[in-house]
């Protein structure tokens, strides 16, 4: 994630597309944890961690190891949505799939983040 820039390509928040409030931003994830996305005239920054937890009270699979992909902004409230720690379905050079599970209501949430 730390090489190059990101796009959202995909975020279906309790089966509602909601991938249009990211259209244009390019994501760049610094060694940091620093997490910033950009669209050309507006920065929103936030952070961004990878974190390995025996919980699986928040596992999608009840797996006894889970790694969590922890994306947090502040504002505004489109990103805010982003903000959880999300399980890892799939990851490859080009393309990371996420996907968390409410503890609260149930509901599913899935996020496509693919390079540019």
């Amino acid at each position: 994630m730390q090489s190059g820039s990101w796009k959202i390509t995909s975020f279906i928040e309790e089966g509602n597309d909601e991938t249009t409030h990211f259209a244009g931003y390019n994501f760049t994830f610094s060694e940091n944890g620093a997490l910033r996305a950009a669209d050309g005239t507006t920065t929103i920054n936030g952070t961004w961690s990878v974190t390995h937890s025996d919980d699986s009270s928040d596992d999608d699979d009840s797996s006894s190891h889970d790694v969590d992909f922890n994306i947090a902004f502040a504002n505004p409230a489109e990103f805010t949505e982003l903000s959880d720690d999300w399980d890892i379905l799939e990851r490859n050079g080009n393309t990371l799939k996420l996907i968390d599970v409410s503890g609260g209501n149930g509901g599913t949430d899935y996020l496509t983040f693919t390079k540019n």
